[in-house]
C-alpha cells in the first residue's frame, strides 16, 4: 500500500471513530462528564463539556439533560458547556411541594458561583427558556448574553397557539382531585401545577434584561408567534427569529440551524448581527 493511501486510510479511520464516540455519549447520563453540586438545599445534577466561554444549557419541563443531545457536540467545540438538570427533573430531585421559576433561576446563579463561573451564555427552551429569562432579570451579572425559545411569560390562553391552553385545562379539570400516591405521581403533578400557574411576568418585567438577547419560536410552536413578538418588543436589546416550519422543539427539529444561529449571535457583537 502506498504512504499515501494508508494516511488517507488513517484519517478515514480516526474520523469515524471520532463520530461514533460522539453517538455513543449518553448525555444526561453519562459519568464521565457528570457530577452532583449541593445547591439551595438540593443535590442538582450537571454535565460539562468542552472548554472556552461558559455556556449553560437549561431544558424544558420535565425533560432533562437529553433533551440538547443534538446541541451539545455542537457547542462543545467552542464553549463549556454546563448542562444541567433542573430541579424536581432529571436526575436532581426535590422532595418539596413548592416549586417556581424564580427558584430556579436562582439556582442556576448559585450553580455558576459554585463553578465558580462568573457569567455565561444561556441557551434555554420552553420553560428552561423562562428560566434563562428569570435569571437574566434576577441575576444580570451572571448573564452575557441568552437564547430563549418557546417561552411564556403568562399562562392564560392569549400565550398559546388555539386549543392548547382549552386541552391542558382539561387535563387539570380531569386530574385535580386525584390522589398521587407515588413518588414519580406527586412529582409530575409538581411539574404540571408550574406550568399552570406560572409564570406570572409582566411586559414590564422584561424591561429589566439589559443583556442582548436572542427570542425564538417555530412558527408551529405551542406558544404563540404573537406572544413571542410580545416578549422580544419588550426586552430592549432583543432579536426576533421564527423559525420556519418549525414545532415547539426548535433545538431538536432544527438543530443544526439553531446551532449555527444562536453561536453566530453569542460570537457577534450585537449592533453588527
Amino acid at each position: 500500500m502506498r504512504k499515501k493511501e494508508f494516511i488517507l486510510l488513517l484519517l478515514m479511520f480516526c474520523y469515524c471513530k471520532q463520530v461514533f464516540c460522539q453517538e455513543k455519549i449518553d448525555y444526561g447520563n453519562n459519568p464521565a462528564a457528570g457530577k452532583y453540586y449541593n445547591i439551595r438545599g438540593i443535590k442538582m445534577y450537571c454535565e460539562i463539556y468542552g472548554s472556552g466561554k461558559p455556556l449553560l444549557m437549561i431544558h424544558g419541563n420535565g425533560g432533562s439533560i437529553k433533551a440538547f443531545e443534538k446541541n451539545i457536540p455542537y457547542f462543545s467545540k467552542k464553549y463549556k458547556v454546563i448542562a444541567v438538570d433542573s430541579r424536581s427533573q432529571g436526575k436532581s430531585e426535590d422532595e418539596n411541594d413548592s416549586l417556581s421559576f424564580e427558584m430556579m433561576a436562582d439556582d442556576f446563579a448559585v450553580l455558576l458561583d459554585t463553578l465558580h463561573v462568573d457569567s455565561a451564555y444561556v441557551i434555554g427552551w420552553s420553560d428552561g427558556g423562562i428560566n434563562a429569562l428569570l435569571l437574566a432579570m434576577r441575576h444580570p451579572e451572571k448573564v452575557i448574553k441568552l437564547a430563549s425559545t418557546g417561552a411564556n411569560i403568562w399562562t392564560d390562553s392569549t400565550a398559546f397557539v388555539h386549543g392548547f391552553w382549552q386541552s391542558e385545562k382539561q387535563q387539570y379539570d380531569t386530574s385535580y382531585n386525584k390522589v398521587w400516591t407515588t413518588k414519580q405521581q406527586k412529582n409530575d403533578w409538581k411539574l404540571f401545577m408550574l406550568d399552570w400557574n406560572q409564570p406570572n411576568l409582566s411586559l414590564t418585567d422584561l424591561k429589566q434584561i439589559k443583556c442582548p438577547s436572542l427570542i425564538i419560536c417555530g412558527d408551529h410552536d405551542l406558544i404563540s408567534v404573537e406572544h413571542t413578538a410580545l416578549i422580544y418588543e419588550n426586552i430592549a436589546k432583543a432579536y426576533l427569529w421564527v423559525v420556519p416550519n418549525s414545532p415547539h422543539a426548535t433545538v431538536k427539529a432544527h438543530a443544526d440551524e439553531f446551532n449555527k444561529k444562536v453561536d453566530e449571535f453569542f460570537s457577534t457583537p450585537f449592533h453588527v448581527w
